[in-house]
């Protein structure tokens, strides 16, 4: 993962910007990064770095970043500006890289070791300079005024690209009730199939419209979740009188569904991080895919999420999801006939 970020880093010629939640980078990983990011200041490249700000709060779901200042030192002792964006309340989720504005790496992968090593994570490009200028717009924003409640107020249209893919941003809090109706739109309206990646499962309408179509049975609907973390998730609900349909909604998901559960180590300071990270969500033709995990708390903080309209890629997406749905107990697809 670090030879693939830097490689899109090195690519850079006039400017990148980036916008990541968790920075920990040690050994041979942060000294690839920094290399690339002291050489792209060198050859004249403008890069600007912001990260959530660490806090005392208590967050369970997703677990607090813990941002390696010494690293953070000696990026802008390299030239780097840096910028962090105060986390309270909600988190500056966001994990994107924005270069020369006209391409965009983003995912759901933070830059840390255990991320790049032993979480499931996605990530992906897009050549684009019409989804470059959204994503700038949106990390210009954050930059002149750092606060995660000003994340994604624009709605941004369809662009299509050169291979007649449609693409398009969305960006919370600001979109985020357009992005999960979005969701559950593509959701209600599949008719083949329905594969869900995220650490939880927890958002309302998506929740809600997934445990109907799995009352109906019609489409075929499996994935992954992180198990450790919707424990935390379900006991915070069992505490909450109105949450209780939550519980039962997500039990006849995961039980009429083919669904792995991935029993990570619980989070504490100093663990290692091996959480089941990615985000991917596939309708159909349609993909949602980036820093959004499906979650109401999520719908708060500073997201991005790419929707993506391709047959091709939500095959790719598709097979990946059942792949790592496997590895953590969900039944084998059947095969084609």
């Amino acid at each position: 993962m670090a030879q693939r970020i830097a490689s899109f880093l090195d690519g850079a010629q006039k400017t990148l910007d980036i916008a990541i939640y968790d920075l920990r980078l040690e050994q041979s990983p942060g000294t690839t990064l920094l290399n690339s990011f002291s050489a792209a200041v060198k050859r004249g490249v403008a890069v600007r770095l912001m990260f959530n700000q660490d806090h005392a709060q208590v967050i369970p779901v997703p677990p607090p970043p813990e941002i390696d200042w010494a690293f953070v030192d000696r990026l802008r002792a390299a030239g780097v500006q840096v910028k962090p964006v105060p986390g309270v309340p909600d988190l500056m989720h966001h994990k994107y890289v924005v270069r020369d504005g006209a391409s965009v790496l983003t995912g759901s992968t933070n830059w840390t070791n255990d991320s790049w090593n032993r979480e499931e994570n996605v990530t992906f490009t897009v050549e684009s300079g019409e989804v470059a200028a959204g994503f700038a717009a949106n990390f210009e924003g954050l930059w002149e005024k750092p606060v995660v409640a000003l994340s994604g107020r624009a709605s941004l249209p369809w662009t299509a690209l050169p291979d007649g893919t449609r693409v398009r941003p969305y960006f919370c809090p600001g979109r985020s009730l357009k992005l999960v109706h979005a969701m559950s739109r593509s959701l209600a309206s599949a008719e083949k199939r329905i594969r869900v990646c995220s650490p939880v499962i927890t958002s309302g309408p998506i929740l809600g419209t997934l445990a109907e179509l799995s009352d109906h049975a019609k489409v075929d609907i499996a994935g992954v979740y992180d198990a450790t973390q919707m424990d935390e998730v379900q006991r915070q609900w069992s505490t909450q009188g109105g949450a209780a349909w939550k519980i039962a909604a997500f039990h006849t998901v995961t039980a009429a569904g083919r669904f792995g559960a991935k029993r990570s180590t619980p989070y504490a300071v100093g663990t290692v991080h091996d959480f089941m990270h990615a985000k991917v969500l596939v309708a159909d033709e349609y993909v949602y895919v980036g820093s959004f995990n499906l979650s109401h708390s999520g719908e708060s903080n500073a997201e991005n999420v790419i929707q993506i309209e391709s047959q091709t890629v939500a095959d790719l997406c598709a097979s990946y999801i059942d792949q790592v749905a496997a590895r953590y107990g969900a039944a084998p697809v059947a095969a084609t006939p």
